[in-house]
């Protein structure tokens, strides 16, 4: 970035007149797009799949794949100053933006959004249900557009706020949920993935206990057919949704531990730590979760209770890139990583640029998923050789594409 313009930011924005929040909205954008009918809708192992109703039946890809238009729709956050100055976040969850409208708009308008420190506890403060779900998920929201916000005050990306770049450009795993199991189809994937530069690959584990030994036959062969594909300079890490438990997940372990995975993910519910502890006591290679993690504290239980190796915190749910930042400098403590779940791009990109690569070395990058999740926007998040460059952009860099918005409208709350 030209330190020029960082300096007339910083220069306009101490001679510009105190900031106010005028106006917190969130509009629904809807439009179309491209999708690929009969493929790549491969599910995972789920928690509710131990009843034999809900379980899936075995997958395969259609073998005439169809092209066809369909709807696309997202929720964006706006957050709007008395000055003329605003934050832009999304996509946000739907199910948050009653919270926000509802709960924190109120509390928000009037406040100086330069004063993140004191926005984040007070909002946290504000309610008895604050520390998880929706409300800390609104949060979230709510702090990554105000990110925003000061990124476009001081003109500059947020991870320059938040302390620097540490890299040129970040690091991206392909994370492959979605594609088929199909043996010939994920050799196919694993190696185009791997001549496209990606040196990591997490995988979505589709069996558990209620499918018995055949499914276990199944989680096992899985793993040796990628690595087989992949070859030894491949890491591969593998994704069981918290539909494990602590028996099935020591027996996978000791029958693929010969092909090295890179780590286990999300064995089991976040509330079962002591699962974890054992499970990370008695395998030979990293125990990762926390995408459903909400806040530094429930960090620092597990990892006090020397439950995982990799934490997966996720700044669109866990209080946003505030509290991601201040959950790595609980990680660093226990020398532990930090390698957030990328529900999203922006916040978890620009977070992760800012801290030190040992603490944060990967970024997630949900391949189908962000082949659209990101639609409406001119410079969506793109991967080239494996790793994400930095926007030179102010804030997080969010534009929106009226080209690909056919409607735009305010959402309410009844």
């Amino acid at each position: 970035m030209d330190r020029r313009r960082f300096v007339a930011g910083l220069a306009a924005a101490a001679a510009a007149p105190k900031l106010t929040i005028a106006a917190v909205e969130v509009w629904r954008l809807e439009g179309r797009r491209t999708d690929a009918g009969g493929v790549n809708r491969q599910h995972q192992v789920n928690p509710i799949h131990v009843y034999e109703a809900r379980r899936p039946a075995p997958y395969r890809d259609s073998p005439t794949p169809t092209g066809r238009s369909v709807s696309a729709s997202a929720l964006y956050l706006k957050i709007k100053t008395g000055q003329g100055l605003e934050g832009l976040y999304g996509p946000i969850d739907r199910e948050v933006a009653p919270v926000i409208l509802s709960q924190l708009r109120g509390f928000l308008i009037g406040k100086d959004p330069l004063a993140g420190e004191a926005l984040w506890d007070q909002m946290h403060r504000s309610n008895r249900h604050s520390r998880a779900g929706h409300f800390m998920m609104a949060i979230s929201a709510v702090d990554n557009a105000l990110w925003d916000l000061r990124g476009r005050c001081f003109n500059a990306p947020v991870y320059r706020l938040m302390g620097g770049p540490t890299r040129p450009a970040v690091e991206a795993y392909a994370s492959c949920l979605g594609y088929s199991l199909e043996p010939e189809a994920m050799e196919r994937r694993v190696r185009a993935f791997k001549d496209e530069g990606y040196r990591h690959q997490k995988w979505f584990l589709a069996y558990g206990p209620g499918d018995g030994p055949e499914g276990m036959r199944r989680n096992v062969e899985m793993v040796r057919l990628l690595r087989e594909a992949a070859g030894e300079d491949v890491a591969l890490m593998f994704d069981a949704y918290m539909g494990w438990d602590l028996a099935y997940a020591l027996e996978w372990a000791k029958q693929v531990e010969r092909y090295r995975p890179h780590w286990i993910e999300e064995a089991f519910h976040p509330d079962k730590i002591e699962s974890f502890a054992a499970l990370r006591r008695s395998i030979g290679f990293p125990v990762a979760s926390g995408e459903h993690f909400y806040g530094r504290w429930e960090v620092q239980r597990y990892l006090a209770a020397g439950a995982l190796h990799i934490v997966q915190a996720d700044p669109e749910w866990c209080g946003g890139a505030t509290e991601l930042a201040r959950i790595c400098a609980v990680a660093s403590a226990h020398d532990a990583r930090v390698v957030p779940h990328g529900h999203g791009v922006h916040a978890a990109l620009h977070v992760i640029a800012s801290q030190s690569p040992m603490t944060c070395p990967l970024a997630e990058f949900l391949v189908l998923k962000m082949a659209h999740y990101h639609h409406f926007e001119k410079n969506p998040p793109r991967v080239e050789r494996g790793r994400l460059a930095l926007p030179e952009r102010p804030g997080f860099g969010i534009e929106l594409d009226p080209a690909k918005i056919e409607k735009q409208t305010q959402f309410s709350v009844a």
